[in-house]
């Protein structure tokens, strides 16, 4: 168990000491007024939580302030950590449960990190026990194509992929009837990363999508968004548009070690609905962690 919070804290080293890293100094003895509130505002503005959750927090905070009649700064501390846990989901049952195969899509832009993370899943899962299948059906960048086949050789991964240039949904379609007669547990595909803003990309998106429901009826079975966690707010604006067109189902956030504006997994919840489901905590296939809502607020605020 320490070493779990120890990963977790370690990865969450530059989120921690570039925005959060304010709240620990932030506490103390000076009386609550309202610069108080306004200092407070202004940290959690630019850790990334948005306007509508850091208001909602403060207002929050406010009500505690008034209830327990709260008069230094440093009482807050445990109300605030309290109000940052309530603003993050656990994540729900695994999408695989009752179902086998289960197919997962893997979603996002060009660069989030989806083909390390669907090799990361996959040794995650096959850790479990589970008979895993790679996909690979970004068929327009062969070096993506590449790219998962040395992580699916390297962790001892079944792997499957077309031609590059080839039809994506084809790929997706044959992967996923290969898993039904091979009886896989799980089958990860990874999708070509795409712009949210070209809609002719984001259609054939959404084919991939229709493509794999018709290989096995119910499939997907869930479509998770692999976000850069570096790009804070804007991966907000990514994150409705996929949402809207191939109903995602959940959030990776990639490449959180090297994010300083963590405080985005708040803006997520709040803003879309969605749960996050792992975090990039390293480049090892081992630093993609279930995401653990104690352990990155505790991250996030601790004093050292």
């Amino acid at each position: 168990m320490t070493d779990f919070f120890s990963k977790w804290k370690e990865g969450l080293d530059r989120t921690r000491r570039s925005t959060f890293g304010r709240i620990a100094t932030f506490f103390g003895s000076t009386e609550i007024d309202d610069d108080t509130w306004d200092e407070l505002e202004a940290i959690l503005i630019q850790a990334d939580l948005g306007v509508e959750t850091t208001t909602e927090i403060t207002e929050a905070l406010r009500k505690v302030v008034l209830q327990e009649g709260y008069t230094r700064s440093i009482q807050l501390q445990d109300a605030l950590r309290a109000e940052l846990l309530a603003r993050l989901d656990p994540p729900g049952p695994a999408p695989f449960e009752g179902h086998a195969p289960a197919v997962i899509l893997l979603v996002g832009v060009n660069g989030s990190g989806k083909t390390t993370t669907a090799a990361k899943l996959g040794k995650l899962y096959a850790n479990q026990g589970k008979k895993i299948l790679l996909a690979a059906a970004d068929t327009y960048r062969a070096a993506a194509i590449d790219q998962l086949q040395v992580w699916a050789e390297r962790l001892s991964l079944p792997f499957i992929a077309g031609q590059p240039n080839a039809d994506p949904g084809a790929v997706a379609f044959d992967a996923v009837q290969s898993a039904v007669s091979r009886k896989f547990d799980l089958v990860l595909v990874d999708t070509a990363g795409r712009l949210h803003t070209r809609y002719n990309l984001m259609e054939e998106l959404k084919k991939v999508h229709r493509v794999v429901g018709k290989a096995l009826p119910g499939a997907p079975h869930a479509t998770w968004l692999v976000l850069d966690a570096t790009t804070g707010q804007n991966a907000l604006v990514q994150a409705r548009a996929f949402k809207d067109a191939v109903q995602v189902t959940g959030v990776i956030l990639s490449k959180l070690d090297s994010s300083a504006r963590g405080g985005m997994a708040f803006a997520i919840q709040k803003e879309l609905g969605l749960p996050i489901l792992y975090a990039g905590l390293g480049e090892k296939p081992e630093d993609l962690q279930p995401f653990d809502r104690q352990a990155f607020v505790d991250g996030i605020l601790s004093h050292n």
